[in-house]
């Protein structure tokens, strides 16, 4: 699905802090078929990545000490008055908004539980142009201890409403904006999860081929934590680059 514009609090944006930028740029090249745009000047060396010539991800060095990580951003009409929400509701800024030249603004808040995230606020870059297909995010979902915390915040910060969904011996909860899903939340029990394992914001990235996908994965230097697995919505796997950073890819079982 091709986008050119997100409605606020729909994730509009993900990228990768990687300790070493072209590594990770030539690993998802061979791995989802995307092309590297040159860094301008003044960007840090940060890399648009494209499909069809449209941008679908960014790769940029990480800024941030520990495991190397992908972030998901969600749109906003004002990144300032998106601060001042996360701040009454309970979350901390970790980076200010900030204007990118005339690509836009950002800015990097964590939740009650410790979750990073990031808000875009639409300059010439409207965010990805490509979603939900092959080689493009298609989900983002927080992993965190303490849903009950995490509904109340996301709820006032963004204005979305908290859906349980039965799934399996579990219940997962999607997020609702206006009636729409825009991205999900897993229940980190002691059953599945270390309970030092911090909260995160997760990236699904769809692919044609599971299977494939995560023998790719391997050959580049990667790494399978889950294997392939089937859900309702489709075929995943829970991999890492060749760096450690974590992320999901699915094959779907229908595209939105």
């Amino acid at each position: 699905m091709e986008m050119t514009s997100y409605k606020p609090g729909t994730p509009s944006w993900v990228d990768l802090g990687s300790p070493r930028t072209d590594q990770a740029v030539t690993f998802y090249t061979a791995l989802f078929g995307w092309q590297a745009e040159e860094a301008e000047p003044g960007a840090g060396g940060y890399r648009i990545m494209t499909l069809r010539g449209k941008p679908v991800a960014g790769i940029g060095p990480q800024t941030q000490p520990g495991r190397p990580r992908w972030s998901t951003y969600i749109a906003t009409a004002d990144a300032a008055a998106t601060a001042t929400a996360v701040q009454a509701a309970g979350g901390q800024t970790l980076l200010p908004p900030m204007q990118v030249m005339d690509a836009g603004t950002t800015a990097v808040f964590a939740d009650p539980s410790g979750a990073a995230f990031g808000v875009w606020q639409e300059g010439k870059h409207h965010g990805a142009g490509i979603v939900n297909e092959p080689g493009s995010f298609c989900w983002n979902e927080l992993l965190t201890h303490t849903p009950d915390t995490a509904v109340p915040f996301y709820r006032e910060v963004f204005g979305w409403d908290a859906k349980k969904i039965p799934m399996g011996e579990t219940t997962y909860t999607e997020w609702d904006l206006d009636g729409r899903e825009v991205g999900g939340m897993v229940n980190m029990d002691e059953q599945n999860f270390p309970p030092q394992m911090p909260p995160i914001w997760m990236v699904y990235f769809a692919v044609d081929d599971t299977e494939e996908t995560v023998g790719k994965v391997t050959a580049l230097g990667g790494s399978v934590l889950v294997p392939p697995t089937d859900l309702p919505v489709g075929r995943f796997a829970v991999v890492a680059d060749l760096h450690g950073a974590v992320f999901q890819v699915i094959k779907l079982t229908r595209q939105s």
